[in-house]
């Protein structure tokens, strides 16, 4: 799983990050030393042993992260329709199979993934723009957090960020209390996987706050949230026009721009 040049011996005390050489120029200089970088790997995901989709991924966390990306993209309804999950390690990568229901399983054939997605996709794979949209409930009505909520989760998202502190190279998906304190972070190299692997973990323990996430929102960042019932998605940078008109349709509150002091409100 591991590319050459690559040690192995960080990986194996967090899965997320890895330890690579390289030459360091500065003052005219160089120095030959090693730099922490985050795992990206190639991740299949498969349903009843039936190819979905391949993910280019961080392999932490592939239990939540096969069990949100079925959340969020539809295929199931919630974690109790996923009965086992089976992950295997390769040479190259990771396959991680889901055992789900044969009426579940038939769902697949309207929005099966195609081919690789990048770790910054969220829509690559699939076949057309009719299978791009899909039908999203709306979402029960959440309360706003305070901007003292939002403050309190900001100033200790970076804390909590273990492998972008260690790598500058990781997005970070948190579920926040109401009172902003930060209740799971989950980190990958992909800030939709992020966000995947943080809904995996929400359909086990729910509970009640909001999402905050280290990236822009867009459309799939909130159809998928909203997918998972989510009512409320703060994102620290921009939102699209696309996620904007979706949340409004979702009754999912959008925030965007949040930041120390302020935050913007876009549905």
């Amino acid at each position: 799983m591991l590319a050459k040049g690559v040690r192995s011996d960080v990986s194996e005390v967090d899965p997320s990050v890895v330890s690579v050489s390289r030459r360091l120029h500065e003052d005219g200089g160089f120095v030959e030393n090693f730099d922490a970088v985050v795992n990206e790997v190639p991740v299949a995901i498969s349903f009843n042993a039936i190819s979905y989709a391949v993910m280019m991924a961080t392999p932490a966390d592939l239990e939540d992260f096969i069990r949100g990306f079925a959340i969020g993209e539809g295929i199931v309804d919630g974690a109790r329709a996923i009965f086992d999950i089976e992950i295997k390690l390769g040479d190259v990568g990771v396959a991680v199979n889901a055992t789900v229901s044969n009426e579940t399983a038939h769902r697949l054939k309207s929005r099966r993934r195609s081919m690789a997605g990048p770790s910054g996709c969220g829509l690559c794979g699939i076949e057309s723009i009719e299978h791009m949209t899909r039908d999203i409930s709306r979402v029960q009505p959440e309360s706003l957090p305070s901007q003292a909520a939002l403050d309190k989760a900001l100033s200790d998202m970076r804390r909590k960020q273990v492998v972008s502190q260690s790598t500058s190279g990781a997005h970070a998906a948190m579920w926040c209390d109401t009172d902003g304190n930060i209740v799971s972070l989950r980190e990958d190299v992909g800030r939709h996987n992020a966000l995947d692997k943080l809904i995996g973990w929400h359909s086990l323990k729910a509970a009640n706050g909001f999402v905050l996430v280290s990236s822009r929102a867009s459309y799939e960042m909130v159809a998928k949230a909203a997918t998972a019932g989510i009512g409320v998605l703060a994102a620290v940078s921009a939102p699209t026009s696309m996620a904007i008109e979706t949340a409004k349709e979702a009754n999912l509150k959008l925030i965007a721009f949040a930041s120390s002091g302020r935050h913007a409100l876009y549905s």
